[in-house]
């Protein structure tokens, strides 16, 4: 048997998913209080700040990203890994600018984007899952793949111009807020009750905390590996859709600039690199944090240059708060 203090008979017990959830609380408040701060920080510094278009475009931006890391956090729940997310959207939406450029269906072009996304999540559970390689691995072979099918498939050229409609889904406007807000709102709904009041959620979390313990009691596996998967590129292809609307324009290199903002998302959210410990309430926090800065660094006129170092010191330190806040559970424990 394992060491881990979870143990095979405590895996789906009330007095376990309270334990488990015990932290959240004051996490997601210390979270709540750095949006606070850091908003307040802004205000002082810049008098834009504070207008409604502006906090409407960090939502609208925090959405974006929250959409892309959604899928990624019920991954590293469950113990994986996915840095084919970025790679999957680019793919996901050349194919559906192509669909729609060729004069057919929006929603066709949607259906083909979410397939697309899918339909690779579901290659990364199979590598994975049959193939047992690590997630690390198999994903970041899979992100070289899709990147290169976009490559292919676009030929270095451009798709642009969409319909009026299709374009609603990434500028649109309803009753004053963006679009993609009330879609984050929705998925983190959908994805706050899937994890935390269903038996499946509840398993994800069992497989990350302790693999071993959640094998011995009965869960399968590989099937909840695969769904995680498949919901990570799903939710790549729902991202594919918002970005590919709200930008217009399709290009091979589109999501690349994505991929960092998605997990640093997820980490600052308080979701584990070592999986078991997070939520999808976390991330959405943690890409609100995030667009907060990016935001910042733009109303204060610092260099696009300097922003992928900043999102990289902050990736850094949320991976070593990871790293003590997983000691001192040890510790605990």
């Amino acid at each position: 048997m394992p060491n881990n203090p979870v143990s095979a008979t405590a895996v789906r017990s009330p007095q376990h998913w309270r334990h488990l959830f015990a932290g959240d609380g004051a996490e997601l408040a210390l979270r709540v209080a750095l949006i606070v701060l850091i908003g307040s920080a802004l205000a002082l510094a810049s008098d834009a700040f504070l207008s409604t278009a502006n906090v409407l475009n960090v939502l609208r931006q925090a959405s974006l990203i929250f959409l892309l890391a959604a899928g990624l956090t019920l991954v590293i729940l469950c113990g994986g890994f996915d840095l084919s997310v970025a790679a999957n959207l680019t793919l996901s939406a050349c194919l559906a600018a192509g669909v729609i450029k060729s004069g057919l269906s929006p929603w066709l072009g949607i259906a083909t984007a979410l397939a697309c996304g899918t339909a690779a999540g579901a290659l990364n559970g199979l590598a994975v899952t049959l193939l047992r390689l690590p997630p690390f691995l198999a994903t970041y072979a899979m992100l070289w793949i899709l990147q290169g099918l976009a490559f292919h498939y676009m030929g270095g050229q451009e798709i642009f111009g969409f319909p009026p409609a299709f374009r609603a889904l990434g500028t649109g406007f309803a009753f004053g807020v963006p679009v993609p807000v009330y879609l984050m709102a929705v998925v983190l709904f959908v994805a706050t009750v899937f994890v935390r009041s269903t038996n499946v959620g509840q398993e994800i979390y069992a497989i990350g905390a302790n693999p071993e313990a959640a094998r011995l009691s009965g869960i399968p596996m590989r099937r909840r590996q695969m769904l995680v998967y498949m919901l990570s590129g799903l939710m790549s292809g729902i991202a594919a859709v918002v970005f590919l609307a709200r930008v217009n324009a399709a290009d091979s290199g589109m999501g690349e600039p994505l991929l960092l903002p998605a997990i640093a998302a997820v980490l600052i959210g308080g979701t584990s690199l070592f999986g078991g410990v997070g939520s999808v309430l976390g991330t959405v926090l943690g890409a609100i944090i995030l667009a907060l800065v990016i935001n910042g660094m733009n109303l204060l006129d610092i260099r696009a240059q300097w922003q992928p170092l900043v999102v990289g010191v902050v990736l850094l330190v949320a991976v070593m708060v990871d790293l003590v806040a997983r000691g001192r559970r040890e510790r605990i424990g």
